[in-house]
């Protein structure tokens, strides 16, 4: 149990990057949590938005790698937002606060849907460059909650983590995934009632996706082909959707591919970042471009390999 939380990389994290919280909305119960590493002067750097369950932490792997390889990683977690569109604004709101015209989103679940409302919700003045999903959706009507999204502000925690739970993976996993599930079981732990019940809200609300106000942003699809909360009926539909987008498959990786399977899933990220290079949209400092492209090349051929 808790082999994640006792790793030398999450302790390494922990110790290294500074944990921030920033309020930008009038109600000063509102806090953004967040981790900002890399390079400062990257003016559109990557935006990590967890799932339901997930809080900041949750993307170190991410942060470590992507960092190390001189690029500008933001990794945070949400107030308590009940409605899309005040989500949207808190979220534009930070954005000013830090200072960032443009930036690219990964959303993993809840956090690619609230990355894709996020964009169709600035696309008249856009903010977001690229988007990259992973086991995302476009529509919350696949949970079939749409009617009981209005009364889990009313549901006591420890019924709002039992709904949470019904759909971690059940029966045997490898290793490293059940290390996965345990610490995305603490991370959950960790949140509060109204911190789930206005994630779950958002995650089930009735609303979709209009893919025609942001077909112009870049898109990376991360999905895995094992057992995972989405239906192949969800996956099918983000692909019905985005056409043009980039599809990124992994065998194995269940819901938490970015802790399980983050060698894989961070390749993925720097192969979708790698178009910006040289672009005022790149997220990563120019003096480390050289060594990180021969990395990737490198991963790249290794994994292409491993087929």
């Amino acid at each position: 149990m808790d082999e994640i939380k006792v790793s030398p990389d999450y302790n390494w994290f922990r110790s290294t990057v500074p944990l921030k919280r920033i309020i930008v909305d009038d109600d000063d119960s509102k806090v953004w949590s967040l981790y900002d590493a890399g390079p400062k002067n990257i003016r559109c750097p990557i935006i990590l938005l967890p799932p339901v369950s997930g809080t900041a932490e949750v993307f170190f792997q991410q942060v470590l790698a992507l960092t190390g390889w001189g690029y500008r990683v933001i990794s945070l977690q949400y107030p308590v937002y009940w409605d899309l569109m005040e989500f949207c604004d808190g979220f534009r709101k930070l954005l000013d606060h830090l200072q960032l015209d443009k930036v690219h989103l990964f959303g993993a679940s809840l956090g690619g849907f609230l990355a894709q409302k996020f964009a169709e919700y600035t696309h008249k003045s856009p903010r977001v460059h690229s988007l990259i999903l992973c086991n995302s959706f476009s529509d919350t009507s696949i949970f079939n909650q749409t009617w009981t999204a209005n009364s889990f502000w009313l549901m006591p925690a420890f019924i709002l983590k039992k709904i949470v739970l019904g759909n971690f993976a059940k029966g045997p996993v490898d290793p490293k995934m059940a290390d996965a599930i345990d610490f995305m079981v603490d991370r959950l732990e960790s949140l509060n009632q109204s911190e789930l019940a206005s994630r779950l809200t958002l995650n089930c609300q009735n609303s979709y996706v209009e893919p025609h106000k942001i077909k112009d942003v870049a898109l990376t699809i991360i999905d895995v082909f094992d057992q995972s909360a989405l239906s192949l009926e969800a996956k099918e539909e983000m692909y019905k959707l985005y056409p043009n987008a980039r599809r990124a498959h992994l065998k194995t990786g269940g819901n938490f591919p970015y802790l399980c399977r983050s060698a894989e899933v961070n390749l993925y990220i720097q192969i979708h970042l790698r178009q910006f290079h040289g672009t005022r949209y790149s997220a990563i400092n120019p003096d480390m471009v050289s060594a990180e492209e021969l990395e990737v090349q490198e991963s790249h051929q290794y994994s292409e390999d491993d087929q």
